[in-house]
């Protein structure tokens, strides 16, 4: 079932099983609003059950690009199009969202972002090649982020 994203309320729905239940909520709150203030979209999210083919494609790009593989179960997955950009997002369990950023233009950009959830260790799959810088977040405490330019076609 959809969940549209309150970034005013936020709600820890569908994210109840992580160990950073109001971290992760947070940090999908923040994804939200970033959306609706740029773009007026809607973030909605659907359980990974419902969209295993967004958590495929992501699974796919980071096998192929990087050869990673995520070993924490994924809870929620979208994807959607918005100012140019085919957007994809899963949010772990663990507390970590990944998001691809596909320009649909050739030559746009291109982008896997990782994001972790305050609270959080670095996961093992990520820790010896990516380095994370810190922001702050009224809606998520402190985020740790990083992320790769997609060099494939998908």
């Amino acid at each position: 079932m959809p969940y549209t994203v309150d970034f005013k309320n936020v709600s820890t729905v569908g994210l109840e099983s992580s160990p950073v239940t109001d971290a992760l909520a947070g940090l999908r709150a923040n994804e939200a609003r970033y959306f609706k203030n740029k773009y007026d979209h809607e973030f909605t999210v659907r359980p990974a059950s419902e969209a295993s083919d967004v958590v495929d494609y992501v699974s796919r790009i980071l096998s192929e690009e990087r050869g990673l593989v995520i070993a924490s179960r994924p809870l929620e997955a979208t994807s959607f199009e918005v100012g140019g950009f085919r957007m994809a997002y899963v949010f772990y369990e663990s507390g970590l969202a990944i998001n691809v950023m596909y320009g649909i233009e050739d030559g746009a950009k291109r982008a896997v972002g990782f994001k972790l959830s305050e609270g959080m260790e670095v996961p093992e799959e990520l820790a010896s090649t990516f380095k994370f810088a810190r922001q702050k977040s009224k809606l998520a405490g402190e985020i740790r982020g990083s992320f790769f330019v997609i060099k494939g076609e998908y």
